[in-house]
């Protein structure tokens, strides 16, 4: 971020974590200061509105924290526990979010543009009206998840689905496979097969052919 705009914001609530509390204060004091938030315990606070581009959060604990409408572009949230956590409207564009744990958190109408999930457990997540635009999904699990609305770009979309992952209104482009649980069994669907299991789901998805697969 520009030097100096974080600390005209204050955030609706600290960290109920005293040392996660003062490595925010000492962030909002410092001019040109990175938010050095590794590992930090930030339950209890409301976030919102806040602007942490580039900021560490990696291996945080952000369990129901409320982050709506925050600025996390280029971001480090590796392996951050997400939990819960509210962060409708967020900036998450470049955002790293290898291993991070995004279970039940909202994530409504964010902009995940160019952001990297490896290893991520989305289940239950909400992703209703997001842009995951030139994003990389990687091992992703969003069974349960609910990506109404949600706008896809050339995405490398290798996820595992369920019948309680809702996907009306999902549109764009993605290269796949994903792996999709029926039950008990599983199967893994690319092509005109995963199309089809998209639009018989209220989605209109195009998918990209292996070949065209970005290095």
């Amino acid at each position: 971020m520009s030097s100096g705009i974080h600390r005209k914001w204050k955030p609706i609530a600290f960290p109920n974590d005293p040392q996660a509390t003062h490595q925010m204060q000492e962030w909002m004091a410092e001019e040109g200061y990175i938010l050095f938030g590794i590992e930090h315990d930030f339950r209890g606070a409301d976030l919102s509105g806040g602007d942490f581009t580039k900021a560490w959060f990696t291996q945080a604990v952000l369990v129901n924290v409320r982050l709506t409408e925050a600025i996390f572009y280029r971001a480090d949230l590796q392996s951050a526990d997400l939990t819960g956590a509210d962060l409708t409207g967020s900036d998450l564009v470049r955002a790293n979010l290898d291993g991070a744990v995004l279970r039940s958190a909202r994530l409504d109408s964010t902009d995940m543009t160019k952001a990297s999930l490896q290893g991520v457990d989305a289940s239950g997540a909400s992703f209703r009206d997001t842009r995951i635009m030139g994003a990389s999904l990687f091992d992703v699990n969003m069974r349960g998840a609910d990506l109404t609305n949600a706008i896809l770009f050339q995405n490398t979309f290798k996820v595992t689905v369920d019948d309680a992952t809702i996907i009306q209104g999902l549109t764009g482009t993605v290269f796949g496979p994903i792996t999709a649980f029926e039950g008990r069994s599983s199967r893994e669907l690319a092509g005109a097969e995963l199309e089809a299991w998209i639009t018989e789901r209220g989605g209109q998805v195009q998918v990209i052919p292996p070949s065209r697969t970005p290095r």
